[in-house]
């Protein structure tokens, strides 16, 4: 049993979680540009209402942002052995992931607010889909924001490889939701 818990990989070998994680991230790249795809060849079609995307969306983008940096700080501190940083941040790290997704709703109420709803044109229907679909999987991260703040609170404080390991999945997926919500912000904004 203690070879299983403290299983290492050979040098040059892919952690088979990393893996599995990677492969999922390149699906969601796949769905995500088939969406955006598909959005280009609506455009092009025709019949495509042009509406201003309200500033709250540059807000939450700032907001995405900062919780990627408390989550790199958070892990640092973590393989520093300094454990109160590490639990603020992850922390703070969680509560800019809330803030996140309120933003985003406050943008689709004023959206909606201004006569864009969903049904009114491909257009906003584009921009309703691709923002719900990537607020889902901010769900998902927050998630495993979750699992980790239990592990920073209920396990006893130390660094091991397995935890590390562990932190670096969050860490990955959650840069990985921060750097796809520019790319989709900036598409939705410039390519309208």
């Amino acid at each position: 049993m203690e070879g299983a818990m403290s299983q290492q990989y050979e040098p040059g070998r892919v952690n088979p979680q990393k893996f599995g994680l990677w492969i999922s991230l390149a699906s969601l790249i796949m769905m995500f540009g088939a969406l955006t795809s598909a959005y280009i060849v609506r455009h092009a079609a025709g019949n495509w209402l042009e509406f201003a995307i309200p500033n709250i969306f540059v807000i939450s983008t700032i907001v995405i942002i900062l919780s990627s940096v408390t989550l790199q700080a958070s892990y640092y501190f973590f393989t520093k052995k300094q454990q109160g940083l590490y639990k603020g941040l992850l922390v703070v790290t969680f509560l800019l992931g809330i803030g996140f997704l309120v933003l985003q709703y406050m943008g689709w109420n004023q959206l909606y607010d201004l006569g864009v709803d969903f049904k009114i044109n491909p257009s906003a229907s584009f921009f309703y889909l691709i923002n719900w679909v990537h607020a889902a999987h901010i769900i998902a991260g927050l998630t495993t924001l979750i699992i980790a703040l239990i592990h920073a609170f209920t396990l006893e404080f130390n660094v091991t490889e397995m935890r590390k390991n562990r932190f670096q999945l969050v860490l990955q997926f959650w840069h990985f939701l921060g750097f796809l919500w520019i790319y989709l912000y900036a598409f939705l904004l410039f390519y309208r």
